[in-house]
């Protein structure tokens, strides 16, 4: 899909959420329910185009792009307006803090030797899936977490209380060296895509839900450039999401990692 068609996309979404927003909302209100079906009824009345893929307009307002300026003048002065869901079928205009997660331009690099097989570095279609699989390749939860980490599934789908269906990218398991089981949702942001919110309090609450015996780690992977990624470990607190750590890895051939980065690496493994 080229970049005017997505463009034309975006922009008859935006059509279409502004228009929910603008016959569910109060001034004042803090939270704006409404439903699905109503993203019909706005098409119609706007004379846009009915997408093929309902959810796909939500999602692309939850977890890809800002919602219209339309809508997000109307919020308070610090706070901006995001997509929650609120149960099947049922979604809600939530005010929130902005949540600013970036990579940091003076962390140290540390560099992996890359364990990509080349056939999936030349197949995997779009950032998302080419992230996901480098983590997975070159064991980066492990390493970042310091666990043993396996991948239990990619793009689970699956519905938790009073939120809905929501999908986790891809959901580990492991455990440390004292035997302490956890469970690893990551969200993988490739291209523009941004850090969500919602994407991280669903996630945890989904292994509160179906995983209450094990530990919750939240991380989320986000592409630098193509073979540097940079890693978040995210929690709960005071109902903000914080960021616990971060690193920066850069995959590398084994030539690359030169004896004074090995010495850096060292020094640090021993604080």
């Amino acid at each position: 899909m080229g970049k005017p068609e997505k463009e034309a996309k975006l922009n008859r979404y935006s059509e279409i959420v502004g228009e929910v927003f603008r016959k569910n909302y109060k001034p004042g209100a803090t939270s704006v329910p409404f439903e699905r079906e109503q993203f019909l009824e706005a098409a119609v009345e706007r004379g846009v185009a009915l997408p093929k893929n309902l959810g796909d307009a939500i999602y692309s307002f939850k977890y890809r792009s800002s919602l219209p300026a339309s809508i997000q003048a109307t919020a308070p002065e610090g706070l901006e307006w995001g997509i929650y869901g609120a149960g099947r079928a049922k979604y809600e205009f939530r005010l929130e803090r902005p949540l600013e997660i970036v990579p940091r331009l003076n962390q140290l690099v540390v560099k992996i030797p890359d364990a990509t097989p080349e056939i999936i570095q030349a197949h995997a279609l779009g950032d998302e899936q080419a992230l996901l699989a480098k983590v997975r390749y070159n064991r980066l939860v492990d390493i970042f977490l310091g666990i043993t980490a396996s991948s239990l599934q990619n793009h689970l789908r699956t519905t938790v209380k009073g939120i809905g269906q929501i999908e986790i990218d891809e959901l580990y398991v492991g455990l440390d060296r004292h035997g302490c089981q956890y469970v690893v949702p990551v969200q993988a942001k490739g291209g523009k895509d941004k850090h969500g919110r919602q994407q991280t309090e669903q996630d945890i609450a989904c292994c509160r839900e179906k995983f209450p015996g094990l530990v919750c780690r939240p991380v989320s992977a986000q592409f630098i450039n193509p073979n540097k990624i940079a890693m978040f470990e995210l929690a709960l607190q005071d109902d903000e999401i914080r960021v616990v750590s971060e690193e920066h890895y850069e995959l590398v051939t084994s030539a690359s990692i030169t004896p004074s980065d090995l010495a850096i690496y060292a020094g640090r493994g021993r604080v």
